[in-house]
């Protein structure tokens, strides 16, 4: 099968988490047979931000992990069929521009004979539901929806039986622990400030409880404000700005625990929906310690997997058990690892990609 995603980026994963996840998943279909290609529009804003920043050095570590991942970079004028030419399967991801998403509907609906599905992996449509609907969906096969929670909003504008649930996942061709262990000290964020989403959620379970547990903090992201820089300098984190998302693994692999804070709409709006940074610091074999989401589908062993802390002076608590007790430490990471390797990595989604073509098949034969 050949398979056309349009994405916003595939090379750049500067304030752009679906990419990690892209990766992955496009490297497992691939593993499995399939001709993969992704497209992504010249000038996406991620891109043109690691470009100003870090020049042609930023795509080299994503160019070394995925060789094998082609990337094609369209203009505005190009000519949809001609992207999509050949293609069985197109998917077409939410941070596209309106018009793109509608051209390739078209073509669907006058008689293109590929399977044509729309992936959404943001919050946007319960925090700004006018921006999804503004989308022309006319044509699409079905919705990729990244969590239970979003999908019950698609069924409830209509799509039924043609919305599947696509968590992100990690890529365990990368994301694993060291062959060999390291000196490891101290708590690492890695994480982008982003828009006021959780500023005080992270001076609350992040900043002061490291402080209180005098663990050194290491911090890694961008779209820090100069309030955000101002509260990590008084906090004593050190600041290392973007950190290429192949990168990662070794990061963890230096440090004794790391901390997951959701932004709040995945606490409030979207319950269980934990973001990509969870799959890939369990599939990393880091101890890690979230603060308050409901895990509503039942991915992971809360307690067992992860610790959980319900405010800042419970995650300090934690940290300092981490800290201090390495059979605790041994526990969460064999855990953790157990739950990724046996149902949330990027093999297990290209399969799970593939029964909900074959049911799309089912249902398109009895209508």
């Amino acid at each position: 099968m050949r398979i056309v995603y349009f994405t916003h980026s595939l090379l750049s994963c500067w304030n752009h988490g679906n990419a990690h996840f892209l990766r992955g998943v496009l490297r497992a279909l691939a593993a499995l047979g399939h001709d993969v290609r992704a497209c992504e529009p010249a000038g996406a804003w991620s891109l043109a931000n690691l470009l100003r920043d870090h020049g042609e050095a930023g795509l080299a570590s994503c160019r070394a992990a995925y060789p094998e991942l082609p990337s094609h970079r369209f203009e505005g004028g190009a000519d949809p069929a001609a992207l999509c030419d050949g293609a069985d399967l197109v998917v077409v991801h939410e941070w596209n521009e309106p018009a793109l998403v509608a051209a390739i509907g078209r073509l669907r609906r006058l008689g293109a004979r590929f399977t044509l599905l729309f992936h959404d992996t943001h919050h946007r449509a319960v925090s700004d539901p006018a921006a999804i609907r503004a989308f022309d969906l006319d044509g699409y096969d079905g919705v990729l929806a990244f969590g239970e929670a979003l999908a019950q909003v698609y069924r409830r504008w209509g799509w039924g039986a043609r919305v599947a649930v696509w968590h992100e996942a990690a890529d365990v061709t990368l994301f694993h622990p060291p062959e060999q262990e390291v000196s490891r000290e101290g708590l690492v964020w890695i994480g982008n400030w982003g828009d006021d989403e959780r500023d005080a959620e992270l001076r609350e379970f992040l900043l002061r409880p490291a402080a209180a547990a005098h663990l050194p903090l290491d911090i890694h992201g961008v779209r820090y404000p100069a309030s955000a820089l101002d509260a990590l300098a008084a906090h004593g984190a050190r600041y290392h700005g973007w950190l290429a998302n192949a990168r990662v693994p070794a990061v963890f692999a230096h440090h004794l625990v790391t901390v997951h804070v959701p932004r709040r709409f995945y606490v409030t709006a979207l319950p269980g929906i934990p973001t990509i940074r969870v799959f890939e610091a369990l599939a990393c074999g880091i101890p890690l310690v979230s603060a308050p989401w409901q895990d509503a589908e039942g991915l992971f062993r809360p307690g067992t997997d992860y610790l959980t802390a319900r405010d800042g002076a419970e995650m300090a608590s934690q940290l300092n058990a981490v800290q201090a007790d390495p059979a605790l430490r041994e526990s969460l990471v064999r855990h953790g690892l157990q739950t990724i390797r046996s149902r949330h990595t990027c093999d297990h989604r290209a399969r799970e990609l593939l029964v909900f073509l074959q049911q799309l098949g089912a249902t398109r034969e009895v209508a």
